[in-house]
């Protein structure tokens, strides 16, 4: 819903500075993985690596979290945000040419990130959920 927002309201508009600078709202298609890494890759392997790779990561990462009795209720909520966001780029990725819709920047001065989604958000949050309640447990674990 965001990536369609953006795409309707934000295409054909300059950026948005919001908090004396600090967000920027702007439109961008994306061909390549993380601050465009790849984009220079040749169609069918930007295809390969993009679609087909994250959408058998995604539907893996839904299972484990899914199918795992041992997981932690976090864990899992973790691992659910993950699948989300990497099922919500694939599939603007299926729609839109294989570009993913990016729209949103942070930063103060020159330190900036690059431009990204909420899909992104979703998979950097899980993971970091994931990797925070396991380290968390293993250490329970491991001094019981």
């Amino acid at each position: 819903m965001t990536k369609d927002i953006a795409q309707e309201r934000l295409a054909s508009s300059p950026p948005i500075s919001l908090l004396n600078d600090t967000i920027r709202i702007q439109y961008m298609e994306n061909t390549g993985a993380t601050l465009g890494l790849g984009s220079n890759l040749p169609r069918e392997v930007r295809f390969a690596l993009f679609v087909l790779l994250n959408g058998l990561i995604s539907v893996m990462t839904l299972l484990y979290a899914l199918k795992l009795h041992d997981l932690r209720l976090m864990q899992i909520v973790g691992l659910l945000l993950v699948a989300s966001g990497g099922l919500g780029n694939l599939l603007d990725r299926l729609f839109n040419n294989g570009a993913a819709i990016d729209f949103m920047k942070i930063g103060i001065g020159s330190l900036r990130t690059g431009v990204f989604n909420v899909a992104d958000l979703l998979v950097v949050a899980g993971a970091a959920i994931f990797m925070l309640v396991s380290v968390r447990y293993q250490k329970k674990v491991t001094a019981a």
